[in-house]
Formats: structure tokens, sequence, C-alpha cells
């Protein structure tokens, strides 16, 4: 197949990153693979002093904006300015995906040669700071979609009347991330994510280890994250912080913790907590994106409800007190998860997917189709 992912500008966030492995695993599978983005918009004086006043410092002017796509070898064409991405961008193919709800608007007026129109749906945007009526809108659209969490199959339907969703769970890969069999450790390690986005509720996650060192007092704290650490959610005393570490420095920090802590408020499907499980690490986590489809209560972690910093710290301090046997049971079922959603997997669901999209999905002007 001929395929085309569109883009928003890249990154480092793991939308990008799912993106970039899906295009370059159907590479190596012999499909021709094509993936378009704009650039990134210039930081205006504006955003520039929002940032110093929020204490994260004046951004630079970057050349050159680091992503997951950077060194896979893959067609990239960005391009020349900021603008929606039109037919002229787009070579002519079998399947166009769409990857984020901005670009389902640009895939949804291409012409027909491009390609089947697919949208890839990895979350639900419908936050403050975005233009939530076209967000919604982007579901109703005349594509064939395609996601990566039963919850956000469940909303499709639910809310959107669209049964015909085709599900392709995110993965991790078990050769990338993996661990030695351990037991817990004397001074018990969490682990987490760290962003200063509200909705990735890093200041509850901070609240439950704050309740859980009263029962813990040795309990300590391995982050790392895409941003530095802001003076508005600042770590406790003695955390260790990793900024943007390679992935082989990731798989050890994440073999260096007893528990993974995910204090989410709301993720499309979330890749560190299936990670970490790959890397013999139970989690425990707010019920979100696909820590739903994987977690099992008291098997290999624990779920509790959104928000509830005191039930997370709960269920840290059961998880970091357990009998050590009875703790690399959890450990030993958090690998035999991982194993069964294997990247490999993944990418031949999305494979099987795009091939049934490419024949279900609408091409024809009187659906809304740019010609």
């Amino acid at each position: 197949m001929r395929i085309t992912f569109v883009l928003p500008p890249v990154n480092l966030s793991g939308g990008v990153r799912v993106v970039a492995i899906h295009a370059k695993a159907l590479a190596q599978k012999g499909h021709q693979v094509c993936l378009v983005s704009p650039p990134h918009q210039p930081i205006s004086t504006s955003n520039k002093i929002k940032s110093l006043l929020k204490g994260n410092g004046w951004p630079p002017n970057l050349g050159t904006h680091p992503s997951h796509l950077d060194g896979s070898g893959l067609e990239h064409r960005v391009l020349d300015t900021c603008r929606p991405v039109s037919n002229d961008d787009v070579p002519d193919g079998d399947v166009v995906i769409a990857t984020w709800w901005e670009t389902a608007e640009w895939v949804a007026a291409l012409s027909p040669r491009k390609g089947a129109k697919v949208y890839f749906i990895q979350h639900h945007e419908v936050f403050d700071y975005l233009p939530v009526d076209r967000v919604r809108a982007t579901w109703r659209l005349p594509l064939q979609k395609i996601t990566i969490s039963k919850w956000l199959l469940d909303l499709a339907k639910s809310e959107y009347g669209d049964d015909s969703v085709e599900l392709v769970p995110n993965g991790v890969d078990i050769d990338q991330f993996y661990a030695p069999q351990r037991g817990r450790q004397a001074r018990p390690v969490v682990g987490l994510l760290y962003s200063t986005e509200q909705w990735k509720g890093v200041d509850v996650s901070l609240s439950a280890i704050e309740r859980a060192r009263d029962h813990l007092p040795e309990l300590h704290l391995i982050a790392f994250g895409a941003v530095p650490v802001s003076k508005q959610l600042p770590l406790p005393e003695n955390s260790r912080f990793h900024h943007r570490p390679d992935q082989q420095r990731l798989r050890e920090l994440y073999a260096s913790c007893d528990v993974w802590l995910c204090g989410s408020y709301s993720e499309g499907f979330h890749l560190p907590p299936l990670e970490a499980m790959a890397c013999r690490c139970p989690v425990v986590s707010t019920g979100v994106g696909g820590s739903i489809d994987v977690i099992e209560h008291g098997h290999n972690g624990y779920i509790v409800p959104i928000g509830d910093s005191e039930a997370l710290a709960a269920r840290l301090i059961d998880v970091l007190t357990k009998e050590d046997m009875d703790w690399r049971k959890m450990s030993d079922a958090a690998l035999a998860t991982a194993q069964r959603n294997d990247w490999s997997n993944s990418v031949n669901r999305m494979e099987a997917a795009l091939e049934t999209c490419s024949v279900r999905a609408p091409r024809c002007e009187t659906l809304g189709c740019g010609v």
C-alpha cells in the first residue's frame, strides 16, 4: 500500500512517537510510507513572556525541534510555511491518515486520489485551550476511524454514533524495554512521567507520594519528562529527575522502580505504564486511557478513581509493603501483560485495519471529499 500520514508539527510527544513506530514498521513490511507535516510556528514574544512568568525560563529560538521522526529514515515532507496540508503536498496513494484533530480537517478536504481517508484517533481532545466544537466536529467527518483504546472506541459509538471504528491498541517493544527478575528493594522507589500539563495529573501524583511517605519515609521518587521541572510544580526533595532520557536510560529508569505511578485526569492511551510493565514494574494508575485496558486490579497493579490522591497513596503503600514473594508475583504478572501487548501485534493490527479502511473508507465527493 501507498500510505501517507498527515501530522501537526512534529515533536517528542507520545502521539508522534506512536505514529513513528507504525510508519517505520509498515515501511519495513514493504509498504510505501510518507509523512507530511507543517513546520513549527515561531514562538511569539508574548508566549515567551508567559513562559518566563510561569518559571519555565525564556524559550530559545530553535532552528529545529527534536522529534521521534529524527533518524527514522522515513520520507518526511515538511511544508515551507505554517499552513494546512493541501493536495500539492500529499502524494497520490491508497490511504491518507489524519493523526490529530486539525489534520482531520485537512485530510477531509483532500482529493480522493490521495487515498482512502482515515482518522487515527489517539485522544478526545476536548480541552479548554482548543476549539472544542471543531474538535468534536472532526469525529463526525466522513473518515474511517482507527483508535488506540477501548474507551475511545466506546466513545465513538456512544457519543458520535460510529460503530465501525477499528481498534489498534498501542504496544511495547519488549526487546527495547526489559529487566532481569528481581525482588522489591529495601528502599522503595516510585517512578512517574513529569509534565506541567494539568490533565497529566502530576499534582495528584505528588500529593499521593507525600501521603505515602507518611508510612514509608524512605520512599524515593524517580521522574523523567520532556520539559524541565517548573517552579510552579516542584518535585520533592531528594527526587531524581531526568530530562529527555534516551531509550537505553529510560529502560534503566523503569527497571530501577518498585512501582510506576500515573495520576492523570485524562489519557488517550499513555505508553509509560506498559513500558514500565515490560521492565517488571507493577503500576498504580487512575482509571484513564490504556491503563484501564492493561491493568488487572490486584494482579499486575491497581486502578483507582481519577483525582483521588488518597487512593493512589493507599495502593502505592499496598505494592511497596508486599512480602517479597507477593511483589515478585505482581512483577511477573506485569511482564506477562507487556509480552501480550508487543508492538509487533499492534503493527499487524494496524496493517489489517488500513487494508480494511482502504476498501471501506469513503472517497466520494458526495461525502464531503475534496476533488
